[in-house]
């Protein structure tokens, strides 16, 4: 029986030999392709997952300030000194930064900036631009390096500096491209075309019938059409700015300013209209949200404009009315400009000047505090925004730092210090 049972068995291996034989050349065919096709697959399922990350978070935009200057990196102050006052230790600002009174063409200081945006989960800096060859410009190549080395991209905030024009733009945006077009770190908009940005600070300095001539398709210096194609931003500040818009042939409106009631345009309760205006008219609209406003030690005379930070409440209320309208893209005023109060970057706590002015601050939090708003806000606005709705955002690409929308108290690490915190479901605030 045992031998027969061997027999049976032995012609049945035989014949799955004399099979796998056969079939030898397709099997080998398959196991060196298979490892292959994996291999391009994966690539592709990699690429694309780091382009719809690079969509989501380029969807948040913050302001950036490069005119700040100090003796130990430049000779001389600039910025810090206005309104004369007397740095580092008098400042013309409300508050005082952690870092002192920072040069922009300090290395050390614009690695530490890029990286607290980056923790903030902010993918794009708009940078202030005050024209071609200006001593603002310097910290450029500085922040589009250190802008790599974080993952950030660039984009571009025109300014009205003296002789701007329609066509002084156009060269601006040429110039722009030309210049710093190569850098990894140029912004230019996945979700609108792969165009670079420029939002435009006080357009309406300019005539409707001027920008036409380089904004519109039918313009006589058009940029429509050519390699410098671009979405251009007006500044959206009186309700009849719609027709502005449309005659400058602007791909979008933004409303900058941090303080609520300032303008039409920065005042929340009117955004959803004009948020279904710029759909009627396929615009894009960006809001503009800010921690609060207060510039009353460089313009003492307008303090009517001061808005409290209400410890952090009122940058909550202009930042959800924001992802209320859902836009396309939510810009932020600002990182640094300690001019105007509207920075979220580090301030110090129980500084005094001299003179013996006390310094505001974001006590009884820590000195991060608006960095962690900003991440708490940049993820919220992601998780739902319509534009990406059946899309799943990656834990990776969310903080790792706990629930971002706690149901209830919860103990998380702050990515910007190395402090546990407790975040109250009701998101009142952080406490130590």
């Amino acid at each position: 029986m045992k031998r027969i049972c061997f027999k049976f068995l032995k012609n049945e291996w035989n014949k799955e030999l004399k099979v796998l034989k056969e079939y030898q050349f397709f099997l080998i065919l398959i196991l060196i392709l298979f490892p292959i096709f994996i291999f391009f697959v994966g690539c592709d399922m990699f690429l694309s997952e780091s382009e719809e990350n690079e969509r989501f978070i380029q969807k948040v935009h913050i302001f950036y300030y490069p005119w700040y200057r100090n003796p130990q990196t430049d000779e001389c102050w600039k910025h810090w000194d206005q309104n004369n006052h007397n740095p580092p230790d008098d400042i013309a600002s409300n508050f005082y930064p952690v870092l002192g009174a920072y040069s922009n063409n300090d290395p050390e200081t614009i690695d530490k900036h890029m990286q607290w945006i980056k923790n903030s989960n902010v993918g794009v800096i708009i940078i202030s631009w005050w024209g071609q060859k200006s001593w603002e410009e310097d910290p450029v190549p500085l922040i589009l390096e250190k802008a790599k080395k974080y993952g950030l991209k660039v984009g571009w905030h025109i300014e009205p500096y003296l002789g701007r024009t329609a066509a002084s733009v156009k060269k601006d945006i040429e110039y722009i491209i030309n210049t710093y077009g190569s850098s990894p770190a140029f912004y230019r908009d996945v979700n609108h075309g792969n165009k670079p940005i420029f939002y435009i600070y006080d357009s309406y300095r300019i005539s409707e019938n001027d920008w036409a001539t380089v904004l519109s398709p039918a313009g006589t210096d058009t940029i429509r059409g050519t390699q410098y194609d671009s979405i251009v931003i007006a500044l959206f500040v009186n309700s009849d700015d719609t027709s502005f818009v449309l005659n400058g042939y602007f791909d979008g409106f933004y409303t900058y300013f941090a303080t609520d009631g300032f303008t039409y345009g920065s005042t929340p309760s009117n955004w959803a209209s004009m948020a279904q205006w710029a759909r009627d008219n396929n615009k894009i609209f960006i809001p503009s949200v800010g921690p609060g406003y207060d510039d009353t030690r460089v313009r003492p005379w307008n303090s009517i404009n001061r808005r409290d930070r209400e410890n952090g409440a009122y940058y909550d209320r202009m930042f959800q009315a924001a992802i209320n309208i859902n836009p396309d893209i939510i810009s932020i005023t600002s990182f640094n400009e300690w001019h105007e109060g509207t920075q979220i970057e580090p301030a110090d706590p129980n500084k005094v000047s001299p003179d013996g002015y006390d310094y505001i601050d974001y006590q009884p939090y820590p000195d991060t505090f608006y960095l962690y708003k900003t991440l708490y806000w940049s993820n919220t606005y992601i998780k739902n925004s319509s534009h990406l709705k059946g899309l799943t955002i990656k834990e990776k690409f969310m903080p790792s730092v706990g629930s971002v929308m706690p149901k209830n108290t919860s103990i998380y690490r702050c990515p910007f210090k190395n402090i546990l915190y407790t975040w109250n479901a009701n998101y009142v605030g952080l406490k130590p």
